[in-house]
């Protein structure tokens, strides 16, 4: 009997779990915590003021039911608000869906662009789950190399695109990688787009954590924007909303019919007191996020301040920004061996890039993603110390290159 391969069994197992079970069996002390670098999603709870504002919505008979597939009207409005109000704008409720987090808002627009055999492109290093739900859909996810800076250039990634091409996805700022893509790049690519008739996809989840002040771009001040610009965005991480899971689609209509039809399948609406939290994060919290952002900024500069203690020992910072450092490194064996043995000798969990890049790729083999979201000057100073003492072999020159 002929096997079939399930969509599921299309890709790898996710990559969060896989390194988790690292853990297993090993032993860290109260002198030498655990440094848990591989996740960046905020563990503390939201604020006081937003958890005492939902346990009143708990009394609220209607944040336990359905609501509109699309979202709240309330916070569609106040995020297209908000979003105008960045890159000076003049979307409206109608642009805006709300979803189950950003992950399903990828999902839905995906879904509402895609059919089998198409293609995307993805700059790598990529975020994996992007690549996990193309595999999923029988999607072909394009690789798009990045240069030295870890920034997609146009001129790399026109001759890639084909007929089946559908979309160009930009994560900015970057996950895994942190960097800030300029202005210029995504002008760059909203050009390229529109020339072929494709959609760009830009992932702004992180965008309340970019070191430049005001919006990063202003393609929202394009006349003809609507035909070519979707922007996704999570308010999981500005608001600690993670478990409530709430995300945004911000897109012409005619695309949102589309993933009105996603949602009313999948998931109905997204989930009703997360949408009531997330309002009234947006409507209360803006000098609290303000702080969120200056803290993460500061850990930012905790990693720039205690880099060179690793530099010296060979290692590259290759990009910084939003929740993560991407590091080179600089020893014999890939990092895919390494990851595993940074927990049990130096009690770091961290994610290697190959679980950021195609299989093949050399480059994940050189690389970490460290992720600072729940850590904090201290720990970030230690976690160098760590990283600066390991005694492993180094790779030679030639092997490096």
């Amino acid at each position: 009997m002929t096997h079939h391969i399930s969509r599921t069994e299309a890709t790898f197992p996710p990559p969060i779990p896989a390194a988790q079970r690292w853990l297993r069996g090993v032993t860290f002390t109260p002198e030498r915590p655990l440094i848990n670098v591989s996740q960046a999603a905020p563990v503390e709870a939201p604020p006081a003021p937003l958890r005492r504002a939902m346990a009143e919505m708990m009394e609220d008979t209607a944040a336990h039911l359905y609501g509109p597939v699309l979202g709240l009207p309330e916070l569609r409005a106040e995020l297209a608000g908000h979003w105008n109000g960045i890159y000076d704008g003049s979307l409206t409720a109608d642009n805006v869906a709300i979803t189950a987090g950003c992950n399903q808002a990828f999902a839905a627009t995906l879904s509402a662009l895609c059919t089998e055999g198409d293609e995307v492109l993805l700059p790598t290093p990529w975020y994996f789950n992007n690549k996990m739900w193309l595999d999923m859909q029988g999607v072909t996810s394009v690789p798009l190399p990045t240069d030295g800076d870890l920034i997609p250039q146009v001129a790399t990634a026109e001759p890639l695109i084909t007929p089946r091409t559908r979309a160009i996805v930009l994560v900015s700022p970057n996950n895994p990688s942190g960097v800030e893509y300029p202005a210029e790049t995504l002008h760059a690519f909203f050009d390229l787009a529109q020339r072929h008739g494709i959609r760009l996809i830009v992932d702004e989840t992180y965008k309340d954590f970019d070191i430049r002040p005001g919006a990063p771009h202003d393609l929202l001040q394009r006349p003809d924007h609507a035909a070519t610009l979707i922007q996704l965005y999570s308010f999981s991480k500005a608001y600690r909303l993670t478990g409530h899971r709430v995300g945004a689609v911000l897109a012409d209509t005619a695309l949102l019919s589309e993933i009105e039809k996603f949602q009313d399948t999948v998931a109905i609406c997204a989930p009703q007191l997360g949408q009531r939290a997330a309002l009234w994060g947006l409507r209360n919290l803006t000098q609290w996020r303000e702080g969120e952002r200056a803290e993460i900024l500061d850990r930012r500069a905790a990693f720039e301040e205690n880099a060179p203690l690793i530099e010296a020992a060979g290692w590259k910072l290759r990009g910084l920004g939003a929740f993560f450092a991407y590091l080179e490194h600089p020893f014999a064996e890939g990092s895919s061996t390494l990851a595993p043995k940074l927990v049990r000798e130096a009690g770091i969990l961290a994610l290697p890039a190959t679980m950021f890049v195609p299989e093949g790729d050399a480059s994940g083999e050189r690389c970490f993603r460290l992720a600072f979201a729940n850590v904090n000057r201290e720990t970030i100073a230690e976690l160098f110390r760590r990283l600066a003492a390991l005694d492993w072999p180094l790779a030679t020159q030639d092997a490096a290159s």
